[in-house]
């Protein structure tokens, strides 16, 4: 049997599970390698029929030199990877794998991005189009297979993010990039104050800055593309210089490094803000990343007071472990009432992952 043949036939089984669940309102947990599954709001799914995607893969279309590559939501991160890789090329976003089972569907329902996201784009802008089921077992498209196509485009970047909850995943497309010639990290002392305005003063620089991260006194300044660049701002910048910093930074993006590994330290939250915000006042453990815009917290502070230091701001804060629930930030009314108008729109009977993206109720 063709790839082609047997992706029909798993769009078209995949279909009939969720029309038939949809009639019945019983509601679907869609699953795929777990590698984000502790991503999200905390569902209880005993009473869910599981909707598993990992046999849905392979890439469909891959492109160099039009810098797109599509391939359905099953397909292993590392598969995909590897295919870019041997064209020298990448996912700019850096996605995070948290997992050796990580696919390309899970990574765009999670909308997760690593540590090059600020300067290079997030997740959802590197989306040019996909191919989903909705709620009521609908087979749609969005958007297209080259830049230049924008028709629907923002709707295919709504699936960046949305948890599943919008629809089942079959396809994506993604604007790849060149792989960058050349990469050097540079490392400084700086308190975590210190590390903040030299993030800042960094920023008006006209350097190929591509990782900006500051944990336990030490900052790290990553610059990637045209040596000649690279080894303008490395000479600019004086520091010194980190010999592997491909393990430091996939440590950092993988969450690897001790203190978002450690437990018994306390509660991991993200913490989003502007680069600029001044440094919230809890006790704990605090890491940089993101050039100050992403701040990890591990901290026995309770949840409404981690929350309110992060509104104090204008940002948010997300648990990454721990069991505070919700592990989410509520939502202005406004803004939650359009999501769930949307929610509506797209899955009317509300079956698709209800819950994971917010608490139901």
């Amino acid at each position: 049997m063709s790839s082609t043949i047997a992706s029909t036939d798993q769009t078209d089984a995949l279909t009939e599970q969720v029309t038939a669940a949809h009639g019945a309102g019983r509601p679907l947990a869609i699953k795929a390698g777990g590698s984000k599954a502790f991503l999200g709001e905390r569902v209880d799914t005993r009473n869910h029929e599981a909707l598993d995607i990992t046999g849905h893969r392979g890439i469909v279309s891959y492109e160099p030199g039009e810098l797109v590559v599509t391939a359905r939501a099953g397909t292993p991160l590392a598969e995909i990877e590897a295919a870019l890789d041997a064209e020298g090329q990448r996912l700019a976003f850096e996605p995070p794998y948290y997992g050796s089972q990580a696919t390309l569907g899970g990574t765009i329902a999670a909308g997760v991005s690593g540590p090059a996201r600020p300067y290079a784009g997030a997740a959802r802008d590197f989306v040019l189009g996909a191919k989903i089921i909705n709620g009521r077992g609908q087979v749609l498209r969005f958007g297209g297979e080259v830049m230049k196509n924008v028709a629907g485009y923002d709707l295919s970047r709504l699936m960046a993010g949305s948890f599943g909850t919008l629809g089942v995943l079959l396809e994506i497309s993604l604007k790849v990039l060149p792989r960058p010639r050349t990469q050097a990290t540079r490392v400084f002392e700086h308190n975590a104050e210190q590390a903040l305005a030299a993030f800042s003063s960094w920023a008006a620089r006209p350097w190929p800055v591509s990782g900006a991260y500051w944990e336990a006194g030490t900052t790290h300044l990553r610059l990637s593309g045209a040596t000649s660049s690279v080894k303008a701002a490395c000479e600019a910048l004086g520091g010194e210089a980190l010999d592997d910093d491909v393990t430091f930074w996939r440590g950092v993006r993988e969450h690897e490094r001790a203190l978002f590994t450690d437990a018994a330290r306390g509660d991991l939250w993200r913490m989003s803000c502007a680069p600029a915000a001044p440094l919230a006042d809890l006790p704990g453990e605090l890491a940089l990343d993101w050039g100050g815009a992403q701040r990890w917290r591990v901290t026995d502070a309770p949840a409404d007071a981690v929350r309110a230091a992060a509104r104090l701001h204008g940002g948010h804060a997300t648990l990454y472990r721990g069991e505070a629930q919700p592990r989410g930030q509520a939502l202005p009314d406004a803004l939650l009432a359009a999501h769930r108008r949307l929610k509506n729109a797209m899955d009317p009977a509300g079956i698709l992952n209800p819950g994971r993206l917010f608490p139901e109720g």
